[in-house]
């Protein structure tokens, strides 16, 4: 299970570790955005600090209505005990995961500052 918090402005966080190739690792704090389907968000500096490979360009919508072009790359996330491979969106705001990643899990959010996050898998690993 992948636990987090409720901040004050009602936003579901977790902490997660991201993996580069090469060793490298971040501890980021992350916002669940149902909004998004991608697996994960990071910001550019992040990407080159961790020497992701970029594996392909993508292009979304956002909820304004603008279309935006960003680069995708290749990595890994601690994710419930285990490491699991991930494409990462290059935009640069705080990491946002999206439903790819939260995919065959359950979410349950106390909405109130300070309220638990739980994510748990459908079915037992």
């Amino acid at each position: 299970m992948i636990t987090g918090s409720v901040n004050s402005e009602h936003e579901a966080l977790v902490r997660l570790t991201v993996l580069g190739p090469t060793g490298e690792r971040a501890d980021v704090e992350a916002l669940v955005d149902t909004g998004s389907d991608g697996y994960l968000t990071l910001p550019p500096d992040l990407i080159e600090r961790l020497q992701l490979p970029w594996l392909q360009s993508g292009q979304a919508v956002l909820a304004d209505g603008t279309e935006t072009v960003f680069d995708i790359h290749g990595g890994s996330v601690r994710w419930g005990g285990e490491s699991r491979r991930v494409l990462i969106d290059v935009i640069d705001s705080a990491p946002l995961i999206g439903t790819a990643l939260l995919a065959e899990h359950e979410v349950t959010i106390q909405v109130t500052p300070g309220g638990e996050v739980a994510i748990r898998p459908l079915r037992p690993a």
